[in-house]
Formats: C-alpha cells, structure tokens, sequence
C-alpha cells in the first residue's frame, strides 16, 4: 500500500522561504501522481499542486502560481514543495496525497486516495 510521510515544515517569518519534502513509497502502478494539499484552521481543504510521477507534468493553484515550485526526485521517491515569498496566508497543515495508476492530473481531492499526516508550516508577519 503506498505511503506517504511529510517533512520540512516550520515557523519562518513573511518573505522567507521553505522547502517540504514528501516521501512516498508502496506504489503498485508505473504511473501515479502526487499533489500537496494544504488545511488551515476553519478553512476547508486547499490545493497547492500536483505532478506526475516522470516530472513531466505539473499544476498549481493561483494562489501559490509563481511562489511555490514542485518537483520529484530522480528516484521517483521523494516529492517536495519549494515555497518561496511566504505569507501569513499560507499558514496551514501541508498534506502530500497521491493516486496510484493512470489517471488524469487534476487538483482535485477527490482524484487522490492515499493521504500523509501532514506537516506545520506557520508564517508569522
């Protein structure tokens, strides 16, 4: 069964920059796709972005487009999330989800059925 384990979160001030990881492990199909998800208190669940596992494809929300970057390692192992100009608003669990098989690259909850714990990120102003 795949699974999913986060890292990289922390406290950073407006302006600074943090790189999550997620590692995955378990998948039974050449394909699949892994996305960040982010949940702030009293909000609902947000997405941040997805890629494929070749790295060839990759989807942002507008609101992190041109701030935050996603990547997959060359062992197909390790996904991670690249942020940069952090704002207060970005505070939230960042949850790494992921699809196993073929299937279409969308930032959708729904298209993902395999969720990590999730990690801190905190943005103080």
């Amino acid at each position: 069964e795949v699974q999913l384990v986060e890292s990289g979160g922390g406290l950073v001030q407006t302006g600074e920059s943090l790189r999550l990881s997620c590692t995955a492990s378990g998948f039974s199909s050449q394909f699949y796709r892994i996305a960040w998800f982010r949940q702030a208190p009293g909000k609902e669940r947000e997405a941040v972005a997805c890629i494929n596992n070749f790295g060839t494809h990759r989807h942002y929300s507008d609101s992190v487009s041109g701030r935050f970057a996603i990547s997959i390692n060359d062992a197909k192992n390790k996904v991670f999330l690249d942020m940069t100009s952090l704002e207060p608003e970005d505070t939230a669990i960042y949850l790494c989800a992921a699809a196993d098989g073929w299937g279409p690259l969308v930032l959708e909850e729904t298209n993902y059925n395999f969720w990590g714990q999730g990690t801190q990120v905190t943005v103080s102003s």
